[in-house]
């Protein structure tokens, strides 16, 4: 395992630095509005409806891809030790990844949205020319991102049955003209209508003609993959499969995909660590939809780093959960992946990483070696939207339209695999126990009880066994990226907070996450709650 203490990666008094720069935002626009008058200004300011914070380290901490390692590791923080544990999260002076941080980048990014589609209209409207067209689409894109990205954090989520009960986030629809503005929070329901509006707009004027740097941009196929997404989580499946296919074709192939073979013939080990996480995010890969640079400490929590490792995705989860677990593609994917997972175990290590979250060092002060640390994120990828339409064609009683889908990514992850059909993945899971029948029972397996709010076959059936293999198969592609919250949220999945022994294995556990615990929508920042906003209720 790397010992790096080279780098204090996170300032002290960074949300200080944040909050310093919101507030001279707010203090400018009021005066600047006028502007944003032609199309060269619209496309300037478009580029900070993108938030430059990230949720991944909460949501990947408080996903089942974490273990606790040990009592008395002392590689661990307050803000760390609350994600795990679910708690609600005050601490927010030493990171950029916090909740607060996230809150305020994504309604940041929303009010450059709103301002760029006032500027749109004082410039002409739309129609004016392709550049302000197409700046257009990416403005609504970006405001309809941004608030899925808030709605799926800060709520319980969609749930058809209760949406329009469900407190949701505010949508901003228009320029902020007041400091001190007051905001009701609606309901879930009302959130996606408004994104659905503002998807439908958008898709009507997408074009890439103007991008100088495409994949940093909601570009037509970017725009193609989150409307899959937004309508997967929306129940729409029919529609998700439709963005599906007009994002990579009906018939896809591996040349759409993530060139996972190519990683595999590139060297290997720690000292190639860099080289490996940048091409995983390379605006160059075909597969990397829309790339998004954020501060974050991402890095250092998912890489082979002491940093934060009280928590970490352990050897035990790895080898009977995700990666190297037995799975209807393949008995034993150890050794069989393209891309090859590594495996660290010492004295307070246990932890098992891909080389995929890249550490991009911004120094600010060289004698303190004090500054910040980014990475990029590939926030869409043809390979979530090939699982995202495989769960699709699932609920859709669509088999072996999803067997299909589900052949095509293991071709692309597996130097072999086992070539599926729709009996053999029912077959196999049915030889599989389900994980934590009961509170003692502290062993993972691949096959969750699925909770979802809507309508799937019974436990055993062939669309149940397709959806354990589509999850398992997200879960392994999205590793790191703090994507398997969402699942576990959608699906109502439970979850134990585990803490291991001295073996690597499950000594005892501390928590469970519920199937309707409150605890699955994260609560508002104490500031937002202060300033009057209702906040999440909690057992």
């Amino acid at each position: 395992m790397k010992a790096t203490y080279i780098l204090r990666t996170v300032l002290i008094g960074a949300v200080g630095v944040m909050m310093s720069s919101c507030n001279d935002f707010l203090d400018r626009m009021p005066d600047n509005r006028t502007t944003i008058d032609n199309e060269d200004k619209v496309s300037q300011l478009l580029v900070s409806a993108y938030s430059t914070n990230t949720p991944m380290m909460v949501t990947e901490a408080m996903s089942d891809n974490c273990d606790q390692v040990g009592d008395q590791n002392p590689y661990t923080d307050r803000f760390i030790d609350q994600c795990f544990a679910w708690d609600d999260i005050t601490e927010t002076s030493e990171t950029n990844d916090s909740p607060e941080q996230f809150w305020q980048g994504y309604y940041n990014a929303i009010a450059s949205a709103n301002q760029a589609l006032e500027g749109i209209q004082t410039a002409g409207g739309p129609n004016a020319s392709t550049t302000l067209k197409e700046c257009y689409a990416e403005a609504l894109l970006c405001r309809a991102y941004n608030h899925f990205m808030l709605t799926n954090l800060f709520t319980m989520g969609y749930n058809s049955k209760t949406a329009d009960k469900d407190m949701g986030v505010p949508y901003c629809t228009a320029p902020e003209t007041k400091l001190l503005a007051t905001y009701d929070r609606g309901t879930v329901a009302e959130d996606y209508e408004k994104m659905d509006a503002d998807i439908q707009e958008a898709l009507k004027y997408l074009g890439d003609t103007h991008y100088t740097q495409p994949k940093y941009h909601f570009n037509a196929q970017a725009a193609y993959a989150f409307a899959c997404r937004f309508y997967l989580y929306y129940e729409k499946w029919d529609k998700a499969i439709q963005y599906a296919n007009d994002c990579i074709g009906e018939t896809a192939s591996r040349n759409e995909l993530r060139d996972y073979e190519t990683m595999s013939g590139m060297p290997q080990g720690d000292d190639a660590l860099e080289a490996l996480e940048r091409h995983y995010t390379s605006s160059d890969r075909t597969c990397n939809l829309l790339l998004l640079p954020v501060y974050s400490c991402q890095a250092l929590f998912m890489g082979p780093y002491a940093y934060y490792k009280k928590y970490a995705h352990s050897g035990n989860i790895n080898a009977n959960e995700s990666a190297n677990a037995a799975q209807p593609w393949s008995a034993s994917p150890r050794g069989a992946y393209y891309e090859p997972i590594d495996l660290y175990t010492a004295t307070n290590a246990n932890f098992a990483v891909f080389a995929r979250v890249p550490q991009e060092r911004e120094i600010t002060d060289p004698v303190a070696e004090t500054g910040f640390l980014h990475t990029t994120v590939p926030a869409l990828t043809t390979d979530e939207v090939l699982l995202n339409r495989a769960e699709a064609y699932a609920l859709t009683g669509q088999n072996d339209k999803c067997v299909a889908d589900l052949n095509l990514w293991a071709s692309n992850q597996f130097k072999s695999h086992t070539t599926m059909t729709a009996q053999s993945i029912q077959k196999f899971y049915s030889t599989i126990d389900y994980a934590y029948d009961d509170d003692t029972h502290m062993a993972g397996t691949v096959r969750k009880h699925l909770h979802p709010d809507f309508t799937i076959g019974a436990e055993g059936s062939v669309q149940e066994s397709l959806l354990q293999a589509v999850l398992n198969a997200r879960r392994v592609e999205t590793l790191q990226w703090g994507m398997r919250w969402f699942d576990i949220k959608r699906y109502g999945i439970v979850i134990p907070r585990r803490v291991l022994g001295s073996d690597g294995t499950p000594a005892r556990v501390t928590d469970w996450l519920k199937v309707d615990d409150p605890r699955r929508a994260i609560q508002l920042p104490t500031k937002v709650i202060a300033a009057g906003m209702p906040k999440n209720p909690r057992n």
